[in-house]
């Protein structure tokens, strides 16, 4: 083949270009180091671990202190009513780090769809520690709920998913999703009181502020004055699993308006950082 200066400049233009693409660095994403602390880090599992070893420990006092409650939504005399705890699903019993990281590889973010055929193809797995401190609670007789914003039309996959690594009471009475009942929104007081309507609720999981109170909505400041005001729930009630993949603590710092734009709502994230000054010149 007769190559001519015309063709040899296209050939080179186009393995500059061939070459160009594949030396390209991989798309930034804000959710990389969150999502690989979160599937790789023994400081992680390890802290998941704690958390649900030293609600363990207190399972017995729980139990057997029958004004003790963790359910704000608990009235009445409920002394006399069978204990039970309160799981959130997603990253509280569930370990759903896959998704997170497609999202990161893919470059895309969350979509309801998407996690529509994450949640269907059932392949998450335990939180640690999350599957011993259920049975060590069922063992004990204690019921246990799994309080989750998964929709009802996820419901059917979630029980799978939880049956098949053997948590207890997982079943359609336990597992209560967002939108089952008509009252049952996305905030999950309305669930917590149909618990404590005829059970003690002894302790509460979570990973997220709105699996313990629904006043999660206001301003970093005015969450931090609510955190303290449960200061006392905190590791003998309420029990928080980290998260730093998403959350209300995200939303929190742009106002909680998620028709701001990418860029307004990273800026707003930069702008809520208390950083250090730099060095003096």
């Amino acid at each position: 083949m007769k190559l001519t200066t015309k063709s040899f400049g296209v050939a080179v233009l186009l393995a500059g270009s061939a070459f160009g693409a594949q030396a390209q660095e991989p798309a930034q994403n804000d959710g990389l180091n969150a999502s690989l602390w979160y599937q790789t880090s023994v400081e992680y599992k390890t802290t998941a671990l704690s958390v649900y070893a030293g609600a363990q420990r207190l399972l017995d006092a729980a139990i057997g202190d029958h004004g003790w409650t963790a359910a704000l939504e608990q009235d009445g005399n409920y002394s006399a009513k069978p204990p039970a705890i309160i799981l959130d699903v997603d990253e509280t019993v569930l370990d759903n780090s896959a998704y997170q990281s497609w999202v990161v590889t893919a470059n895309t973010s969350y979509s309801s769809k998407t996690w529509a055929a994450f949640v269907d193809d059932a392949i998450s797995t335990p939180t640690p520690g999350a599957l011993e401190l259920t049975k060590a609670a069922a063992d004990k007789g204690v019921e246990v709920f799994y309080v989750t914003n998964r929709k009802a039309a996820e419901e059917a996959a979630t029980i799978k998913n939880l049956q098949e690594y053997g948590f207890p009471y997982a079943d359609a009475d336990h597992v209560m999703v967002r939108g089952e009942k008509e009252e049952w929104g996305s905030a999950k007081a309305t669930r917590r009181e149909a618990v404590a309507a005829d059970f003690r609720v002894i302790m509460m999981f979570g990973d997220n502020f709105g699996d313990f109170t629904d006043d999660i909505d206001g301003t970093i400041d005015e969450r931090l004055e609510v955190m303290d005001k449960y200061a006392t729930y905190w590791g003998e009630r309420w029990f928080m699993l980290p998260n730093p993949t998403y959350g209300s603590w995200e939303s929190a710092a742009f106002g909680n308006d998620w028709k701001k734009s990418p860029e307004a709502r990273r800026q707003d994230k930069l702008d809520a950082l208390n950083s250090w000054g730099g060095p003096k010149e």
